[in-house]
């Protein structure tokens, strides 16, 4: 086979959660125990860092990959899910696996796997690992799929544990409360080894408290640090001025070079300021959830250095400001266009759909933009829940991804209005953003979100949109 007809024949022969959802989730550890047993343990020929969270795990786990990669360590990155490529789910130093490991893998070991009936998350995790092994990384980031306890990736003895924050999503899998989430979540921590939780409050922190005490971990929470550790949203206008300042000033060379990097981008940061940065740490992901994630993200490499790696402030500045260039992150606050600005993201739940809605609306107030909004969602989130924090002033063009989940344009539509929302139809993302652009003025912005696969239509399709 070649690389098109296997990936054909892993996203027909076994369940994937992205497309179909439920049917494809498979709790319990036993299928990737005989798988990593067949492959030789690989994850244990490497170090690792596994990153469990509801939303931010995915920028934590590139921005962390990052730096390691600009302190000269090969590290090997596994997320999910992908947006146009499914090597994106597997890379080491930023470069995607190639198209032959992944035609040989399945060629090679199908007769063992198939009467396993593997999710197509077990058998990509197998795939992530023995690649990994194979190519005599260093350190892998590794993130959780879904929950923690009985994920998949949970097989590994890491150097360290991160979890973001704990919010509603998957509570069918899951559990319907906060504390039945964390306590799923929690199940990633190891014995002895260190923890850092993003963001936790009342019965949530506890459950992490208890666990990390159970299993002699030591706890430490990221949000401890932010009185300390101001940070602000800096739009690229803003970046412009505070450029010329630094100028004017005494101020590291790395800082400003950091910060030039993301203006050739013509891209807004995250700046946050601390003793190690005076000038400033920039962040080129600059959704507002990256105040939080910074936070989570610099506790995690303080504790990494404290258990050896080797980590110098210019390897931050320079993971920091090049996320996106050196681990092939895409759809976090992703600008894809000027003239008017077109943004994606891949929030897809209330809490980062919240996030999303107040940055919109604040480059309402501020730049006085109207709002030209392409939305869609896929049927087994809250729908209601997330419409409700959708701004009432926006134009929208309500479409369908090209996933067998995704929720009907026409139904969706019918669920806005009765939340105060007014719009137009589109069969296809392609159409919804052709009509977006065609109303929008130049001075005015177009969001692309709701889901990550509203999101990856988009990006598959930025040369028929023309969108560079």
């Amino acid at each position: 086979m070649d690389y098109q007809n296997t990936l054909k024949y892993l996203y027909e022969s076994v369940p994937m959660f992205q497309q179909i959802g439920g049917n494809a989730y498979k709790p319990g550890l036993e299928t990737t125990h005989r798988l990593d047993e067949h492959f030789g343990h690989p994850h244990q020929q490497f170090k690792t860092i596994h990153i469990a969270g509801t939303n931010g795990k995915g920028s934590c786990s590139h921005t962390i990959a990052a730096v390691l990669q600009s302190a000269g360590y090969r590290v090997g990155l596994f997320t999910s899910p992908h947006l146009v490529d499914f090597r994106e789910r597997i890379r080491i130093n930023g470069e995607m696996m190639p198209e032959e490991y992944v035609v040989n893998f399945v060629e090679e070991h199908r007769s063992f796997f198939e009467p396993l009936h593997p999710s197509f998350f077990e058998l990509t995790t197998a795939m992530a690992f023995r690649y990994f092994a194979d190519q005599k990384v260093d350190v892998a980031v590794i993130e959780v799929g879904m929950g923690g306890r009985l994920d998949c990736t949970n097989i590994i003895h890491p150097d360290l544990c991160v979890i973001t924050n704990i919010s509603f999503d998957h509570m069918q899998y899951l559990g319907n409360t906060l504390t039945k989430i964390a306590k799923e979540k929690a199940g990633i921590i190891k014995e002895g080894v260190p923890v850092v939780i993003g963001r936790a409050k009342g019965s949530v922190k506890r459950v992490f408290t208890m666990k990390a005490k159970e299993m002699n971990a030591p706890i430490n929470y990221a949000d401890s640090i932010s009185p300390n550790n101001p940070t602000d949203w800096l739009p690229y206008p803003e970046m412009q001025a505070l450029r010329k300042h630094l100028d004017n000033t005494l101020h590291p060379a790395d800082s400003i070079k950091a910060l030039d990097k993301i203006l050739d981008k013509r891209k807004d940061a995250i700046r946050i300021v601390n003793e190690m940065f005076p000038a400033g740490l920039f962040m080129e992901l600059s959704g507002l959830c990256q105040h939080e994630n910074i936070l989570t993200i610099l506790s995690a490499l303080k504790e990494l250095t404290k258990i050896g790696y080797r980590i110098c402030p210019k390897d931050y500045l320079n993971g920091f400001a090049d996320v996106c260039k050196l681990t092939g992150l895409m759809g976090r606050w992703q600008k894809v266009h000027s003239d008017p600005d077109i943004i994606c993201d891949t929030g897809h739940n209330v809490d980062g759909i919240k996030y999303v809605c107040g940055q919109l609306d604040f480059l309402h107030q501020k730049f006085n933009q109207e709002l030209h909004i392409v939305f869609g969602m896929v049927n087994d989130k809250d729908i209601s829940s997330v419409l409700q924090e959708l701004p009432k002033h926006a134009t929208y063009y309500f479409t369908k991804a090209s996933v067998k989940r995704a929720l009907p344009e026409n139904e969706l539509l019918a669920l806005a209005e009765t939340n105060g929302l007014k719009g137009t139809t589109y069969s296809t993302v392609v159409e919804a953003v052709q009509a977006a652009k065609k109303n929008c003025p130049l001075k005015d912005l177009i969001f692309i979100g709701g889901s990550s696969f509203i999101v990856a239509d988009l990006l598959a399709n930025r040369d028929t949109l023309n969108l560079y």
